[in-house]
């Protein structure tokens, strides 16, 4: 596998201020990378010092094999960047920046029709190319700045927050697309958005006070949550006492919430003790007392909660042990 992203010990200080500290991780062909921690963790000036905008105060950082700070043109050639916000020129039209940026980066006139024919048709944006940047909506102007890092078909694509304002369906359409690219490209998302990450990435790290403190596909991840093989039950408001009742008598659960009540129904979560395999045990309770649920789910674990859990203990934080309680089992 072709490794197009090599980070050792990179540390970025200003100052007494340490932003990124001592972080060491790879990206091969064919990953989407998860980029995840708390504002001002080190997500970006990390990403910013990959794609040569910033200089490491030390370690090194290559691209295909390739130092940023030897060869900053032909690094650039093969990145592709999605800055947070998207910055675009207001007064351009969407056609007459792709060619701009066709032209900064020296394509040849055949490489500019294909790299801005294949960005159209990706991103969707027939229908705006001649209307002015600053009159776009928000999801347009975010779909414009995709299609400005994809035009020239970069080995790594680097994108910060790429979904930020689009509605659900073009979340949809842009995950299917970074999926698609996926396969001869490295890619890295740097986001908040859990769901991401779960949605696209095959491999997620979290940074927290500039230190990498979790590397790990995102299942495994979710794995290390407290409600992984948390059961879930819905039942009639009437009975929720009784089936707490029986959840509390069997073994393996540790502890049973309430997690989302209506008027009419209450979710209840029994949760494993060590992430065992409760489900079973559930089951019989229930069939044995003669207790109804309209719903059984196996929870797999969340990964807010472990995200919490990581970059709180970094922090030196104590989370609420019943934050976030509403359970999704999607």
């Amino acid at each position: 596998m072709t490794t197009l992203l090599d980070i050792r010990g990179l540390t970025k200080t200003y100052g007494p201020i340490t932003a990124v500290d001592d972080v060491s991780f790879s990206v091969d062909q064919g990953e989407v990378l998860g980029f995840i921690g708390p504002n001002g963790s080190g997500k970006s000036t990390t990403m910013k010092v990959v794609t040569g905008f910033l200089a490491p105060t030390s370690g090194s950082v290559e691209v295909a094999g390739r130092d940023v700070t030897r060869y900053p043109l032909e690094i650039k050639r093969r990145i592709g960047y999605l800055p947070e916000g998207a910055p675009l020129y207001g007064d351009m039209t969407p056609i007459s920046l792709l060619k701009f940026v066709c032209k900064v980066r020296r394509l040849s006139n055949e490489q500019t029709k294909r790299g801005i024919d294949y960005a159209v048709e990706k991103l969707h944006i027939s229908n705006v190319l001649y209307q002015p940047i600053e009159t776009l909506s928000k999801g347009y102007k975010r779909r414009v700045g995709l299609a400005q890092a994809i035009v020239h078909e970069p080995d790594l694509l680097i994108l910060d927050e790429p979904t930020d304002g689009l509605d659900p369906n073009q979340k949809h359409e842009v995950r299917e697309l970074l999926k698609e690219m996926s396969g001869k490209k490295a890619v890295i998302i740097s986001t908040h958005i859990l769901e991401e990450v779960e949605a696209v990435c095959s491999r997620a790290i979290v940074i927290a006070k500039g230190k990498l403190v979790a590397d790990d596909d995102p299942l495994s991840m979710q794995a290390r949550s407290r409600l992984h093989n948390a059961v879930g039950i819905r039942i009639p408001s009437a009975q929720a006492q009784a089936c707490i009742d029986v959840l509390n008598g069997v073994d393996g659960v540790e502890q049973v919430r309430r997690s989302v009540e209506t008027a009419a129904t209450v979710e209840l979560l029994a949760i494993a003790g060590d992430g065992a395999d409760i489900l079973g045990a559930v089951r019989n309770a229930m069939d044995e007392k003669g207790v109804k649920v309209e719903e059984i789910f196996v929870e797999r674990g969340r990964l807010e909660d472990v995200f919490r859990d990581l970059t709180y203990a970094v922090e030196g934080l104590q989370q609420d042990p019943d934050a976030n309680m509403e359970a999704s089992h999607a």
